[in-house]
């Protein structure tokens, strides 16, 4: 349940059409589960407007396929899964009904929302290499219901493919902008946009770039005002911050 269908059922209170004794049965659902392994957390949609995620790295195809489905059955109605691998994958399609983002490494039970906002997001990459972390980002946001634009490879080392879209960049509400090497996309961008930019610094680059490092901390020392940075690789975060800053005052 997130924070629309709570107030949908308070509204159906207060009209008369369910009964408050109804309405306490459906909220009396524990606000986690316990499976041993995890708890999940049935009530982060009417906290936070947007249900638990879950992060695959390190977990079982097992472990996952339990902790959707006790989700699906506290009410969530839709489940993503990041950092999820083709192999994993693989041995979930055959006990649930998934789909499978192969870029972005996600997994998303229950399909993709039809309804989108007016406004979009915004997301840039340095590089092709980029658009990986790119791409969890772009499905991320479109998971949680927005518009989203992508421009791709569009780097500061042939400058002109990125002001060709300074109309794009100058009318946006939120930019995410991906980079590695030296992580110095988010600068410029920053220096045209009058919206927020999300940062995200990835591990694209030679060995001085360690790992990312290079570019989260040129992204960290930027000078161009309204730039802000998530850490290395972290296309999710970047995209549920840049959902919560596309959706104010619109829903």
């Amino acid at each position: 349940m997130d924070k629309s269908e709570l107030l949908r059922l308070l509204n159906n209170v207060a009209a008369g059409e369910i009964t408050p004794e109804s309405a306490a049965d459906i909220l009396r659902a524990a606000p986690f589960e316990e499976l041993g392994f995890a708890k999940p957390d049935h009530h982060r949609g009417i906290r936070q407007g947007a249900g638990e995620v879950i992060f695959g790295a390190g977990k079982t195809a097992e472990q996952m396929l339990k902790i959707a489905q006790s989700l699906l059955s506290g009410g969530q109605k839709r489940v993503l899964i990041t950092r999820l691998s083709r192999e994993k994958f693989e041995l979930l399609q055959n006990k649930i009904d998934i789909e499978y983002y192969e870029t972005a490494k996600i997994g998303i039970i229950g399909g993709l929302p039809k309804d989108k906002t007016e406004s979009e997001i915004l997301i840039i990459t340095a590089g092709t290499s980029d658009i990986p972390v790119a791409e969890e980002a772009a499905v991320t946001a479109e998971f949680l219901g927005n518009s989203v634009k992508r421009i791709y490879d569009v780097g500061v080392a042939g400058i002109h493919r990125l002001l060709a879209h300074r109309n794009d960049i100058m009318q946006a509400r939120v930019i995410i902008a991906a980079a590695g090497m030296e992580g110095a996309l988010a600068s410029v961008v920053g220096g045209l946009a009058d919206c927020p930019v999300i940062a995200v610094p990835t591990s694209v680059g030679y060995g001085a770039s360690f790992g990312g490092l290079s570019a989260l901390l040129s992204m960290l020392n930027s000078c161009a005002s309204g730039v802000t940075v998530v850490n290395i690789d972290n296309g999710f975060g970047a995209a549920y911050t840049a959902s919560m800053i596309n959706k104010k005052g619109n829903v």
